[in-house]
């Protein structure tokens, strides 16, 4: 893997395009390698080929009780929610106006896996615990980062459960 440090320019300032400074420095902080793919700016629309569509996470904020929550599973899946319980709390998906304040440094659709550094806690599907790697969005419309799925679990310490289901034409998260 690379591990690319951005020019400071790219960093300067807390924009929805640009990565976000707290993400790129809490990977240097704890010498993680990775790698950034830069995507065209149409890259949502383009799906990862099947074999590797597995690699790829997304974000859902989910609301348990009062607590807003950062659940990270596979691309090609969707929440459960009645298999996300957390302690009893009842569980809902947030909306973007409920959410968009915790993030004010990424753009909405691509908030990456790192709930630690918005002080919110972090769900991991175990889908993605088999994997070498991870792919995510790393808080702009056209970065993603790739680095090892143990690090990240190491450096992140996101709590693991079974909480998917198959995506379908009638979900949305």
């Amino acid at each position: 893997m690379v591990h690319e440090r951005l020019p400071l320019n790219r960093l300067a300032g807390a924009g929805w395009n640009e990565i976000p400074k707290r993400l790129v420095n809490y990977l240097n902080e704890n010498e993680v390698q990775y790698e950034i793919l830069h995507q065209p700016k149409n890259w949502p629309t383009q799906k990862p080929r099947p074999r590797d569509a597995r690699y790829y996470s997304k974000v859902v904020i989910v609301r348990a009780g009062h607590q807003h929550v950062v659940a990270v599973l596979p691309s090609n899946s969707r929440i459960d929610l009645k298999r996300f319980a957390i302690a009893g709390e009842p569980v809902r998906l947030e909306t973007e106006e409920e959410f968009k304040w915790l993030f004010p440094d990424c753009a909405l659709e691509a908030i990456p896996p790192f709930g630690n550094l918005y002080g919110l806690p972090t769900f991991v599907d175990n889908a993605l615990v088999k994997n070498d790697y991870i792919i995510f969005a790393a808080g702009t419309a056209t970065d993603q980062i790739k680095m090892s799925y143990p690090i990240y679990e190491a450096i992140v310490r996101p709590r693991i459960g079974s909480f998917t289901g198959k995506l379908n034409s009638r979900s949305g998260a």
